[in-house]
């Protein structure tokens, strides 16, 4: 038997500038099918004296928006895991 299942991962991304300092900040969602639904954040600060380059916030906001959500999709399914087998998950 083959099944696919559709997961979609929403990521937004906000920047905020004061002077020479800058912010983004992203939220990576996650929604299944099945109704799973999970939200990562993530923060990246440019220092005054770097270069403005606005994508390098960016990448960086949501690659730990990204991390925070795979760590979160991991912790879950270690509790799915316990739940049902009734022992701790070990990786």
């Amino acid at each position: 038997m083959h099944t696919m299942k559709r997961w979609s991962v929403d990521i937004l991304v906000s920047e905020e500038s004061e002077g020479d300092a800058a912010r983004t900040w992203a939220e990576a969602g996650l929604r299944s099918e099945e109704g799973a639904n999970l939200r990562g954040h993530g923060m990246a600060r440019k220092h005054p004296a770097d270069v403005d380059i606005p994508d390098i916030g960016d990448e960086l906001a949501v690659s730990r928006a990204l991390a925070d959500l795979a760590r979160q999709l991991r912790q879950a399914a270690a509790e799915d895991i316990s739940d049902s087998s009734g022992g701790a998950w070990r990786s």
